[in-house]
Formats: structure tokens, sequence, C-alpha cells
């Protein structure tokens, strides 16, 4: 499937310029009653923590509440159809996560297009993984870990939270960027994934800083690399991947859409206050307790940020072979 990268960004560009007047009278005074912000994935992980934290910011700016409802399912798809499906007037809105660019590729029997159906609004925060390896791998820098792996061809199990996840595209990407090769071994959800990496029965995740911190400190695992452009807040001794290999990144990333043809005044209004709360001390200092990175910026930067990201994992999932149904 081709997604229409180029018309998305023209649409994206030329609706932020069109004339406020006639539309004004739909957003005046929004929000009237509570917003629905749906997050396609169950409670208490990081998704919905990146939305209830919006959500009360929102809520303390506009005077109504913004209400954080969980609509998970297949691979968030079920949940940002409802959001696609809901009327395009701002009281609707989606966590957007990385998946959703993923899943353009991924998934070939959906009712949507994600580009085509859903409006960015805002950036908010695109955060790392880690390169964690059990203390029996012998390598301790990555290219110590790449001269590994090509002299044990497929010998390594790189172990992911699941087919498709973040979790495994970012390691196939590593894959493709560097000629190795390492069996993939997924698991359902990232927990019984560190439960086997702490037993050697995987040696390599590329995982979630959060999730592994205490077991790197104890010396159960180590942390090669973060898959970040740059150092992360969260581990600011270990290398990124993209001082070792040149242009490699890859990262979780967190905003919020619309139902598209929802009206630009409302767009914008909640663009300038989820800016404002990146802005907020509080907030900025939790982002970089999660190594997380500002994601601050126009409706059209955020547009351009999941064009780019659905072109790129469209690549790698193509070359890496990837299919769910």
């Amino acid at each position: 499937m081709k997604f229409p990268r180029r018309r998305f960004l023209h649409l994206a560009a030329s609706a932020a310029a069109l004339p406020a007047v006639p539309r004004f009278a739909m957003g005046q005074g929004y929000p009237t009653r509570p917003v629905r912000i749906i997050v396609p994935t169950t409670a208490g992980g990081a998704n919905d923590t990146v939305a209830r934290l919006i959500a009360q910011w929102l809520s303390e700016r506009l005077g109504q509440q913004f209400i954080v409802e969980n609509r998970p399912g297949g691979g968030n798809i079920i949940g940002t159809e409802a959001v696609v499906r809901a009327p395009a007037d701002g009281y609707t809105l989606l966590l957007v996560n990385s998946a959703n660019t993923s899943n353009a590729t991924l998934y070939d029997k959906r009712n949507f297009n994600f580009i085509r159906d859903i409006a960015p609004v805002a950036g908010i925060d695109r955060e790392p993984y880690v390169v964690l390896v059990h203390p029996s791998v012998p390598a301790k820098t990555i290219p110590e870990f790449i001269a590994y792996a090509k002299a044990n061809p497929g010998k390594l199990n790189m172990a992911s939270a699941g087919n498709g996840t973040g979790t495994h595209i970012s390691g196939e990407l590593f894959k493709m960027m560097t000629g190795i090769d390492m069996a993939h071994v997924p698991y359902r959800g990232g927990a019984p994934v560190l439960t086997d990496l702490l037993a050697g029965q995987v040696q390599v995740y590329f995982g979630i800083p959060a999730s592994s911190l205490g077991h790197i400190g104890a010396g159960k695992l180590r942390a090669l690399a973060v898959t970040s452009a740059s150092r992360s807040h969260a581990l600011p001794d270990i290398p990124s991947i993209s001082e070792f290999v040149p242009g490699y990144e890859a990262s979780i990333f967190y905003g919020l859409g619309a139902p598209k043809n929802t009206p630009m005044e409302i767009i914008d209004s909640l663009n300038r206050e989820v800016n404002a709360g990146l802005a907020d001390p509080k907030i900025k200092s939790w982002l970089v307790d999660q190594g997380g990175v500002s994601l601050s910026g126009s409706p059209a930067d955020f547009a351009k940020l999941i064009a780019n990201e659905t072109e790129k994992w469209a690549k790698v999932i193509k070359f890496a072979g990837i299919r769910l149904e």
C-alpha cells in the first residue's frame, strides 16, 4: 500500500492556512462539555499515563473534564477506529502513539487509513528504548555486540513484547542497518520478556527503560545503548546506538489526534494548551525522568513526524517480512 505522504503534508499545511472566520462559531467557547481522550491500549501502561497527565492539564486549563477512556484491542486498531468514526467536533480525541505509524504497514485489513482519517493535533514526547543483554553475552559495547553477533549468526535470541511491536521493529531496524542475524522470539508483553531475559533464556531485548532501570542498576542486565538519536536523560552514561551506527534512531512517541474535519480553531486551541503543558515545570520534569524529549510544535510539525515515521517503518517491516492479520 502506498501512503500519500506528500498529499498528507500538503493538506495539513493548507488546513492551517484556511481563513478562521467562516468556522469560528464552531470552535467558539470550546469545550462546553466533557471531552474524551481514547487510549487504544489497556489502563496502567505508558500510553495511559501520558494520556492522564495531559488530560489533567487540559481539564485545569480549559475548565471542562478531559476523560481518559481505554479502548484496547487489535494492536491499537479498535481504539483508533472509534475515534475515526466519532463526530469531528473536538469532543473525542485519540492518544496517538508510534504503533499507529507501523500499523499502517502491518495490517492490510483495516477500515480506515490513519494518515487520511486522523487529524494531527499536537505531539507530546518521544522516548527511547534501551538495548539490554543478559550478562552471559560477552559484549559490553555496541561495536563488540555487532562483532559478536556476526561471529555467531543466528545464535542470539532477540526477544520482543510481540510481533510487530516497537520492541520488535526497533531490533529489526538494528539488524537491517548492521547486517547481523538474530532470531526473533516474540512474547505477549514486556513482563514475560524480562523474566526470561533475567534467566538467560533469551539474550537481547530492545526494552523500555522505566521497567529495566532496577535490573540494570543491580547488574542483572547490561545496557549497551539507547535507541534515541542522542543520549537519554534517564540513562546519561549509556551511549546512543547512533554514536556507532550513524543514522539509527527508534523511539516511542505520543501525541493527540482528532477525527478528520475537526475545526482548525479547536485543533489550534488544543495545540496551544498542550504546548503550554510541555513548558510547565512539573510536566517537563516528568518527561525528563522518563528519558523523554518534548515534541512541542504545530499540528503540521506533528503531521510531518507521523508521515516520516510511517514511511520509515514501512521499509523496515517490508525488509523483515513482518505481517499481521
